[in-house]
């Protein structure tokens, strides 16, 4: 067969095996994730069509209004986790606390974290979302974790990935041996590798920012902006493009491809929060494959994979993307 495409599964099993003391369970997990992505895919794409669309009365632990669709996400994914005894808890941007595995099923020793349906603001206007996952390792000789197990450092992360729905549907993965996507074939109802060894360019002329936050950016933010704006006739010299989707997924995957910096910064609006964006859920996954595909990720103060977590839903500011741009708002920051 010609065609023939290496599918997800035959991709990690393969990866497993350069790892010294790999055991399947890891395969087996990662395999169970790519089951809720596919069963969250086929969701997302039918919408109205099986009533998914719109909102809830609740609200989430961030104090976001749910959608339907972020409630049935996290079923699905908390549904394909549970039994197989490969996680010995799982925590979601969704959920207030951390998920005990029930007493029924066995323990693992892995900790999943996960951002069911990232950017469902745009779900019910038909624009890409998609889920955000990190695997942890349990610490040793730990049955019943505790939030306080899942407090690591990003570099600590075993595996990243996310999967983007848009016109179709794309999972992206690293387990720190780079970054490669995979395309949802709806016709045998596979993830088969279409993009080996994701690279994001050192240099781009795009950014994405919300703009209407303008008036709450700091200096540094506010200098690198301006300097874009001002396109040839400025400092850079060259004309820059700007982007927001509004959907953390869809923006990174857009850098991943082709380049660029997204931000979503420290501001006088958020900085009681601490930043906008999710640690364990958004920033360190979304680092560890920036940085495994090429690019810098930064709070503009310190590497993200670096901080030491102090709260499960904590927040903090994201500047991502090519390398060349991201060290050059951090420079601005240190200048400042």
């Amino acid at each position: 067969m010609h065609n023939y495409r290496t599918s997800i599964t035959q991709f990690i099993i393969e990866e497993q095996r350069h790892i010294e003391g790999a055991t399947g369970e890891f395969t087996s997990l990662l395999n169970d994730i790519v089951t809720a992505c596919k069963v969250i895919s086929n969701l997302v794409n039918h919408g109205e069509l099986v009533g998914v669309l719109g909102s809830t009365e609740s609200e989430n632990v961030q104090g976001e209004t749910q959608k339907k669709l972020d409630i049935i996400s996290n079923d699905v994914f908390i549904k394909s986790n549970e039994w197989a005894g490969h996680v010995a808890a799982m925590a979601s941007e969704e959920m207030d606390d951390i998920y005990p595995i029930p007493e029924a099923y066995p323990r693992g020793k892995y900790l999943l974290t996960f951002d069911p349906l990232d950017g469902s603001s745009n779900i019910d206007v038909n624009v890409s979302v998609g889920t955000i996952f990190s695997i942890l390792r349990c610490p040793d000789g730990i049955d019943n974790p505790t939030k306080e197990d899942f407090l690591q450092p990003g570099t600590k992360q075993v595996c990243a990935g996310y999967a983007l729905y848009g016109p179709s549907s794309i999972m992206v993965l690293t387990t720190g041996n780079g970054v490669n996507g995979f395309t949802l074939d709806q016709n045998i109802g596979e993830f088969v590798l279409t993009h080996p060894k994701m690279q994001i360019p050192e240099d781009t002329v795009e950014f994405a920012i919300n703009a209407s936050n303008m008036r709450f950016w700091e200096a540094p933010i506010k200098r690198y902006v301006d300097e874009c704006l001002a396109g040839k006739t400025g400092s850079r010299g060259r004309d820059f493009n700007m982007r927001w989707i509004a959907s953390m997924v869809a923006e990174v995957h857009r850098i991943l491809t082709r380049g660029g910096v997204f931000m979503y910064p420290l501001d006088e609006k958020n900085r009681e929060k601490g930043g906008r964006l999710r640690l364990m859920y958004e920033a360190n996954p979304m680092s560890m494959i920036i940085e495994q595909a090429g690019g810098a990720s930064s709070t503009g103060r310190e590497r993200i994979m670096e901080v030491e977590p102090s709260d499960l839903h904590q927040r903090i500011p994201v500047i991502l993307g090519s390398k060349n741009e991201v060290e050059r708002i951090v420079q601005y920051h240190q200048e400042s």
